[in-house]
């Protein structure tokens, strides 16, 4: 929204990632400088880097409006105001952000008597300074400690080598991940709720998905006299609706180009 591209296509990685293809006209002509300047627009986590002002670890927290601001109400939504804890160790990475040791040391000792990562999160809530008090200020400002503690460990990282290098290899949607065996598949955007990156299809279900419908089909065809199309392939395998969101991609493009040349003709 912010940079004003409209042709996006998401597409799992067949891991843990997910790839954004920008597919925009000017967007595909935006020189290293450019990409690099937009990819730092949207980064707002920068793992190792806790002392530059307004990052994590300084309580500057998001600030109202804006992109950052907006992130970090998603992120609150998504995780429904929570982030799951483990033991003590996360707690003391997790209170790190603030750095200080009288803090690490009570979580260490408390965190192995709460039950769940309910009761452990409402416990760092409770033991955070949700005030501070600005050098030479009159009276206190406002700390975003959970905000940041959620954007730190709920939102995602962007990789900004593959965005920047226009020579950079990129990884093609519905190539196989060579450790999961997963195929990289496009996502639908408004069915996400249901995506399930387990029931993604796999190099393996997939041949067996084409070798039954060969032997289904060699049934089928002994008794017919007549010749009848021939379906693809991919069709008769659970990679057909990935391959359809793709088709309705390129479809909505098309429609976007043509809309575009009937408005500089219409201008000309």
């Amino acid at each position: 929204e912010d940079l004003g591209v409209k042709h996006r296509l998401w597409v799992y990685s067949g891991r843990r990632g997910v790839h954004c293809w920008v597919c925009d006209d000017a967007v595909r002509k935006w020189s290293p400088s450019l990409r690099a300047a937009a990819v730092e627009y949207l980064t707002l986590v920068k793992v190792g880097h806790p002392g530059q002002p307004g990052e994590l670890g300084q309580g500057a927290g998001p600030r109202p409006g804006g992109y950052p601001s907006r992130c970090a109400a998603r992120c609150r939504a998504g995780s429904g105001g929570r982030v799951c804890v483990g033991g003590a160790g996360s707690a003391a990475s997790a209170v790190s952000l603030d750095r200080r040791p009288q803090h690490r040391e009570l979580l260490q000792s408390e965190f192995p008597r709460k039950r769940d990562s309910v009761q452990r999160w409402e416990l760092l809530k409770g033991r955070m300074e949700w005030t501070r008090r600005p050098a030479g200020a009159g009276k206190s400002a406002p700390c975003f400690a959970d905000w940041e503690i959620m954007l730190q460990y709920c939102f995602p990282r962007l990789d900004i080598n593959v965005s920047k290098g226009i020579g950079h290899l990129l990884k093609s949607p519905f190539s196989v991940h060579p450790k999961t065996g997963r195929i990289s598949v496009p996502l639908d955007l408004q069915r996400l709720d249901q995506f399930d990156p387990f029931t993604v299809p796999t190099i393996s279900s997939l041949c067996h998905e084409l070798d039954a419908a060969g032997d289904d089909g060699e049934q089928e065809d002994g008794g017919e006299a007549e010749p009848k199309r021939r379906m693809r392939d991919y069709k008769k395998t659970s990679l057909a609706p990935y391959v359809r969101i793709l088709e309705q991609f390129v479809e909505e493009m098309e429609r976007g180009r043509r809309g575009e040349l009937l408005r500089r003709s219409g201008e000309s």
